[in-house]
């Protein structure tokens, strides 16, 4: 049996330039993921590759499980739109 895809919002802040003229900047972000576990990793990874944001820099303030229905980002709405329910 496949593991089922979920859709995880994750809300935070992370701290931008920290040296010179530190600014904190919250983010919310929509991740379909297996679980919990791995939206936040993938979090961490986009973030991190984006900004150039250590994970010791990024706070994590909600992970909050959402129905598909509600997600707000287009990306994850392609991707369960094309049938992507599981993982293999």
């Amino acid at each position: 049996m496949l593991p089922e895809i979920k859709v995880y919002r994750i809300t935070g802040k992370m701290l931008l330039s920290h040296d010179h003229f530190p600014e904190e900047r919250v983010f919310r972000m929509e991740i379909p993921a297996v679980s919990e576990k791995d939206a936040l990793e993938k979090v961490y990874s986009e973030l991190g590759s984006r900004h150039k944001v250590k994970r010791s820099h990024i706070k994590v303030i909600e992970v909050k499980e959402i129905p598909p229905e509600q997600a707000a980002s287009l990306y994850v709405k392609k991707l369960l739109s094309i049938g992507a329910r599981s993982v293999e």
